[in-house]
């Protein structure tokens, strides 16, 4: 044995940091099973002899600062951490400051809560929290979605505010809608959303039911940072709890109020236009499309029932064998309709069963996908979020918009297509573009209507829909009953969603997307590839055969060619760039690097002329996307790994 490795006990020097560093960790963490799981993988890596798998998860689990991180690394608020964005905390269930654990979720809600009384505290009487939590889990290391609600009720009745746990699985649109109906400064909703098993999450709303926005995020993080060490010991404030009480919650939950947020929110579905204006279409019954409904293991099931009462529906057929939460998820590994291969258990149900749609929600019921056989072929389509957007779009404006005494508008995130934009341009509803994500959406919405505007949907292509304005934020519940009595409506007169989605195409053309991505795990080379598109601020105007109209750059410090001012009018970011170019036969290209995932992202739609077939477009899509690709990203030159679908 080396002399370092006798100095930290036969460990070799490298990882001494790592055990060290897990050491502190086990010994603040409230939860008994991650603490000793963390005490035994140190024991196992300093053991005489060879444990290479311990040493190797150690240093996975507890990694050293990165190299030129400076001074001061070895202070727990200067190691690497699960980061804490716009979109809340996500990762995977595991020990350490990377993983969603006890711990993290402690100084997370620590943080947060000495930033809600920074901003919201002053002349305000006593603040309120809500937190909702869905059915995640995991057995090994004794963390769950409820476990992590009930540390933040802890966390935030010590710093003095009153803290309520809606009772049983949420489904995040209703913990949104609580914010506002229960007057909370803050909402948390304990989810990983469509994630794989193994994740969980934790999305923070702020006291406007809209996801948090720059720089509140930044100030969170800069919070939960000064706020690791935990202010008291939860852990043994959860076990005395548990000793007193056996229910699922040790008594915490809130029942009554639980019961009276879910009939506001119906209620405000019932009264928001949605059902009162098509409430009629309901009516048809032989001619009525029957409903599959698959939660994909997620907690929507009862939320969707529910929904489909309110709006006058009949009830649909669950997926048996994804109808109730489950945390394994054992019939679909990633539960996110948009994933190709989600929706096949629930379409071979619905074939089975004589169904003609196929309504999806993700696992905590804020997204909505459909599904729809073809008579003919008996094949099913899809529809992509663009195209219940679009089905959706025009319902609404059809049903509401056009009796409205307000003015009317819609919004979607830039990289969704523009046809509700040409639909706005032709009837007179105003169209608003906003950054992707939908705390942008929704921030824009409440901005709408705060000027006297109706607005009838947001959307994202990524399946996100809230229609009406229940709610600032996606919403599957409530789209659901919506997009059910439009499909209801155009069946009692012989249309489908598909046939009516093509005669929306025959009136404003055909809107035909290539939307993807490279890998690329340099994120020097995104910056160099945006750098090169932006030429030094002379942006191209002709690439190969085709003239530019217009460019938008959403970098620092921001471009647009078509304002006066030449600045654009959607925020910029320097870290998350987005650059746009127009082109003058009506094509759309976007391009924008992941947030999460070493990604290089391209939207390009292209639109035809009222009457154009879609082959057509679809084949002058193929070729002009293969040159604006290539001249534009130049993939083999800057090393980016090409995608199977170019």
């Amino acid at each position: 044995m080396s002399a370092s490795q006798q100095s930290t006990g036969g460990i070799a020097a490298g990882d001494a940091a790592a055990a060290m560093h897990a050491t502190s960790w086990a010994e603040v963490d409230p939860n008994a099973e991650t603490s000793r799981y963390v005490r035994t993988l140190v024991a196992r890596a300093r053991a005489e002899g060879r444990d290479d798998a311990a040493r190797r998860e150690l240093r996975a689990l507890f990694p050293a600062a990165a190299p030129g991180a400076g001074a001061g690394t070895s202070r727990p608020e200067r190691r690497p951490r699960i980061g804490f964005g716009t979109a809340g905390l996500r990762g995977r269930m595991q020990p350490g400051p990377l993983g969603m654990n006890d711990l993290t979720v402690v100084q997370t809600a620590q943080g947060l809560a000495k930033c809600v009384l920074r901003t919201r505290g002053a002349g305000e009487g006593r603040l309120r929290a809500v937190v909702g939590y869905d059915h995640r889990s995991n057995g090994t290391f004794g963390v769950s979605s409820r476990r992590f609600a009930l540390y933040t009720k802890l966390v935030f009745q010590h710093a003095g505010i009153e803290c309520i746990i809606l009772d049983g699985y949420c489904a995040t649109p209703i913990l949104a809608y609580a914010v506002t109906n229960l007057g909370a400064a803050v909402g948390v909703m304990v989810t990983a959303s469509h994630n794989p098993k193994h994740d969980n999450g934790y999305k923070v709303y702020w006291g406007d039911g809209c996801q948090i926005r720059p720089p509140l995020d930044r100030e969170i993080a800069d919070a939960i940072l000064e706020n690791l060490v935990p202010w008291t010991d939860y852990g043994a404030s959860v076990r005395k709890l548990a000793a007193d009480s056996d229910d699922e919650c040790h008594g915490t939950s809130d029942p009554t109020r639980t019961r009276m947020v879910a009939d506001a929110y119906y209620q405000t579905v019932r009264s928001s236009g949605l059902v009162g204006a098509i409430i009629d279409a309901a009516n048809a019954t032989s001619s009525a499309p029957k409903f599959a409904y698959t939660a994909m293991h997620g907690v929507g099931t009862r939320f969707a029932e529910r929904s489909f009462e309110t709006f006058g529906l009949p009830p649909f057929l669950a997926v048996p064998s994804q109808r109730d939460p489950d945390p394994n998820f054992p019939t679909v590994p990633f539960p996110n309709p948009e994933e190709k291969g989600a929706l096949d258990e629930a379409m071979s149900f619905a074939t089975e069963h004589g169904c003609d749609i196929v309504l999806a929600n993700d696992p905590d019921a804020d997204r909505l996908g459909v599904a729809e056989l073809d008579k003919r072929s008996r094949k099913w389509n899809v529809f992509t979020g663009d195209q219940i957007g679009t089905l959706l779009g025009h319902w609404l404006w059809e049903k509401i918009g056009k009796q409205s005494d307000q003015p009317v508008a819609v919004c979607a995130s830039t990289v969704s297509s523009k046809m509700l934009a040409a639909m706005g341009e032709m009837e007179g509803f105003r169209f608003e573009e906003t950054l992707t994500g939908f705390k942008w959406i929704g921030s824009r919405a409440l901005s709408l209507q705060s000027q006297g505007y109706r607005v009838l949907l947001g959307y994202e292509e990524a399946i996100g829909f809230s229609c009406g304005g229940i709610i600032p934020d996606k919403d599957g519940i409530s789209a659901l009953g919506v997009i059910a009595t439009l499909a209801t409506h155009l069946y009692s007169r012989g249309d489908t969603l598909a046939s009516h989605l093509q005669s929306l195409h025959d009136k404003c053309g055909e809107f035909v997307s290539n939307n993807g991505y490279y890998r690329c795990d340099d994120a020097a080379k995104v910056k160099r590839i945006m750098e090169q598109m932006r030429n030094g601020g002379n942006y191209s105007k002709r690439i190969g055969a085709y003239d530019v109209e217009s460019v938008r750059d959403l970098g620092s410090p921001g471009y647009d060619s078509t304002t006066e001012d030449k600045r654009p009018t959607l925020p910029t970011s320097a870290t998350s760039p987005m650059i746009t170019f127009r082109f003058t036969n009506g094509c759309v290209a976007q391009f924008r690097a992941s947030g999460t995932e070493p990604k290089f992202k391209y939207y390009i739609e292209m639109r035809g002329k009222p009457g154009e077939k879609k082959a057509d477009v679809e084949k002058r899509l193929r070729e002009m996307s293969g040159v604006i690709l290539e001249e534009l990203l130049q993939p083999t030159v800057n090393g980016l790994i090409i995608p199977s679908n170019i």
